[in-house]
């Protein structure tokens, strides 16, 4: 428990990054609702992205009892994610049939460590997919830096990313595969919220910054190219030409999401004027 406390406080410090056993991994914070006693309770979890939805898995590091937390979200299917940038409710479902063991077989295909846990118990180890059903806006103090929040999350996902696909096999995996194409339309969204909304908003307000704004506006439809190129990839199955595809998509988002921070967030944080 009093490592599990250091990990949330550590995460919630700094925006879901963390060091020791889950440094440069994907990491929630899970709050469920007691099944006996109605009292919250918060863990850190490992997760598996897999489009609008994330997978949490039951392991309990081996043990021949499901942990507590499975529990609670079975009495009580709404719980509250926190990923770092956002503070959601989700509803979580537990899988079963065919769609638990394929999305079992995608975790023990990315990390043969689930296979070591279930071979250490006779329970079969559920896995949770974990929906959101509301949320609010990034926690963050201000318009700007919620956009460096959001950025800040892209670089640390195709971080990751990178890692995976540098150290996967010839054969491409099915949850590397659902890593990149989630996160790679949780990107198209993000420019798509930023082309129909803030951008509007900062053409208006602020014309000279129409210039940079024609500048993004192009950067977002050359990682739209970008991206575009590593889905036929992925389509193909081609480990081959995989890496230089993710390679250059992060050259050109890095660049992209350094210039974008620094010329828009001075404008952003701007005070409002008042009459």
């Amino acid at each position: 428990m009093d490592f599990n406390q250091q990990v949330i406080e550590e995460f919630r410090a700094n925006a879901g990054r963390v060091g020791g056993p889950f440094e440069g991994g994907r990491l929630i914070l899970l709050t469920t609702t007691g099944a006996r006693t109605g009292v919250r309770h918060t863990n850190p979890l490992g997760y598996l992205p897999d489009g609008d939805r994330i997978l949490v898995i039951g392991s309990a590091g081996g043990a021949h009892r499901h942990p507590d937390w499975f529990h609670n979200l079975v009495a009580n299917p709404v719980v509250q994610v926190e990923d770092g940038v956002f503070t959601y409710d989700a509803k979580a479902t537990v899988l079963d049939g065919s769609e638990r063991d394929e999305m079992w077989a995608r975790a023990v295909e990315s990390d043969p460590g689930w296979a070591e846990y279930q071979a250490k118990t006779t329970r079969q180890i559920p896995v949770v997919a974990l929906a959101q059903i509301a949320g609010g806006p990034p926690n963050a103090s201000s318009v700007g830096a919620a956009l460096k929040l959001v950025h800040d999350a892209f670089r640390r996902e195709f971080a990751t990313i990178r890692r995976e696909v540098a150290s996967s096999k010839p054969v491409l995996g099915a949850q590397l595969k659902a890593n990149c194409l989630t996160a790679c339309h949780g990107l198209k969204f993000h420019h798509t919220a930023e082309d129909s909304g803030m951008f509007p908003v900062l053409r208006d307000r602020y014309p000279e910054l129409a210039p940079t704004l024609d500048r993004i506006g192009v950067e977002h439809e050359r990682i739209a190219d970008l991206m575009t190129r590593l889905r036929q990839t992925l389509d193909r199955n081609d480990a081959t030409t995989l890496r230089a595809d993710v390679d250059r998509l992060i050259g050109e988002l890095e660049a992209h999401l350094t210039y974008e921070e620094e010329h828009l967030i001075p404008f952003l944080d701007q005070p409002a004027v008042t009459t």
